[in-house]
């Protein structure tokens, strides 16, 4: 094998369990048959074999991070529950990310280190991985911002562009260096890599202040109204309150349940200009473009161009 190139991990058709060996790890996989996307001819052997083919572009940006699992036992179109506390019997070699929950106790979430790992959690029915905002180390402190662009009832996609487009603007006046992705579903991710050392609450503040700023400059495009019943329609939410303890984003190159499987995918924002459109990234595409282009969102995780957000409060 050449220096440098990851054997590709294939998970065999026509089987409806498995026990692979990844990285020196055994993992069982089961209902691989099971229709997932029926209308597409796609199963949870698919959805297994997507997440094995991106993990070394995907794991960097999940690794040491708590993650909520969103499961959907009966495939995309079915009903689906969240689920923090890691399960029981679990293998041992499984990391979890204790995390204290007031009345709940401490809760131990899962931990998506490696391919094992990823493959154990998607292997329970997520489609989709929701990602803590800090590392288990300190999971208090974020290492990035974000904001979602959550369009309203019928506003159109070109919309959410054009809002993407004006937090880059804004972001940028303020010396930060924002990366960008579709969310997969309905809207589009702003994210900006900060410095750890504020709070949570503060990097919430600091959203806060600017996405209603925001909407006060861009009135007829933007809302910071996060009450559905008093926002006004026809605008895209720049909802800061993803910052907020305990609230998750779906990770970048996470397969969505949506009709069609499409990915929550990193652009450039040259694409997001030339009219990027959520369908373009979809489970059966991503791998071949992030085998072109690599991974766009590596910026993010560099420790050169963070943002320090302490100087707006006094840190």
């Amino acid at each position: 094998m050449t220096a440098g190139r990851r054997t590709r991990l294939v998970i065999p058709e026509g089987v409806d369990a498995v026990r692979l060996a990844a990285e020196g790890r055994e993992v069982a996989l089961t209902n691989l048959r099971k229709p997932f996307w029926p209308a597409i001819g796609l199963t949870k052997r698919h959805l297994l074999q997507y997440y094995a083919d991106v993990a070394p572009v995907l794991l960097p940006h999940v690794r040491d991070r708590a993650m909520v699992m969103k499961r959907y036992p009966h495939g995309a179109a079915g009903a689906h529950f969240f689920m923090k506390r890691a399960p029981t019997p679990r293998p041992s070699w499984l990391r979890v990310c204790p995390i204290e929950h007031g009345s709940k106790g401490t809760i131990d979430f899962p931990v998506i280190d490696d391919l094992p790992s990823l493959l154990w959690v998607i292997n329970l029915g997520c489609i989709d991985l929701n990602q803590w905002y800090a590392r288990c180390d300190d999971t208090g402190r974020p290492d990035y911002l974000h904001f979602d662009l959550d369009p309203g009832t019928d506003v159109p996609f070109a919309r959410v562009r054009e809002a993407a487009l004006v937090m880059r603007d804004a972001l940028v006046a303020l010396r930060m260096r924002p990366v960008v992705k579709t969310s997969g579903s309905k809207g589009m991710h702003v994210y900006v890599p900060i410095v750890r050392g504020p709070d949570q609450k503060t990097v919430w503040q600091f959203a806060r202040a600017l996405a209603v700023e925001m909407a006060s400059r861009h009135k007829a495009l933007l809302t910071a109204e996060y009450r559905v019943v008093r926002r006004p329609p026809g605008r895209v939410l720049v909802d800061y309150n993803q910052n907020a303890w305990g609230r998750t984003l779906a990770s970048v190159y996470s397969v969505r349940p949506t009709p069609q499987a499409t990915v929550s995918m990193p652009v450039r924002w040259e694409e997001v200009e030339a009219g990027v459109e959520l369908g373009d990234f979809t489970m059966a595409n991503v791998p071949s473009r992030i085998a072109r282009e690599g991974d766009l969102w590596k910026g993010l995780l560099a420790q050169r161009g963070r943002v320090n957000l302490g100087r707006w409060f006094g840190g």
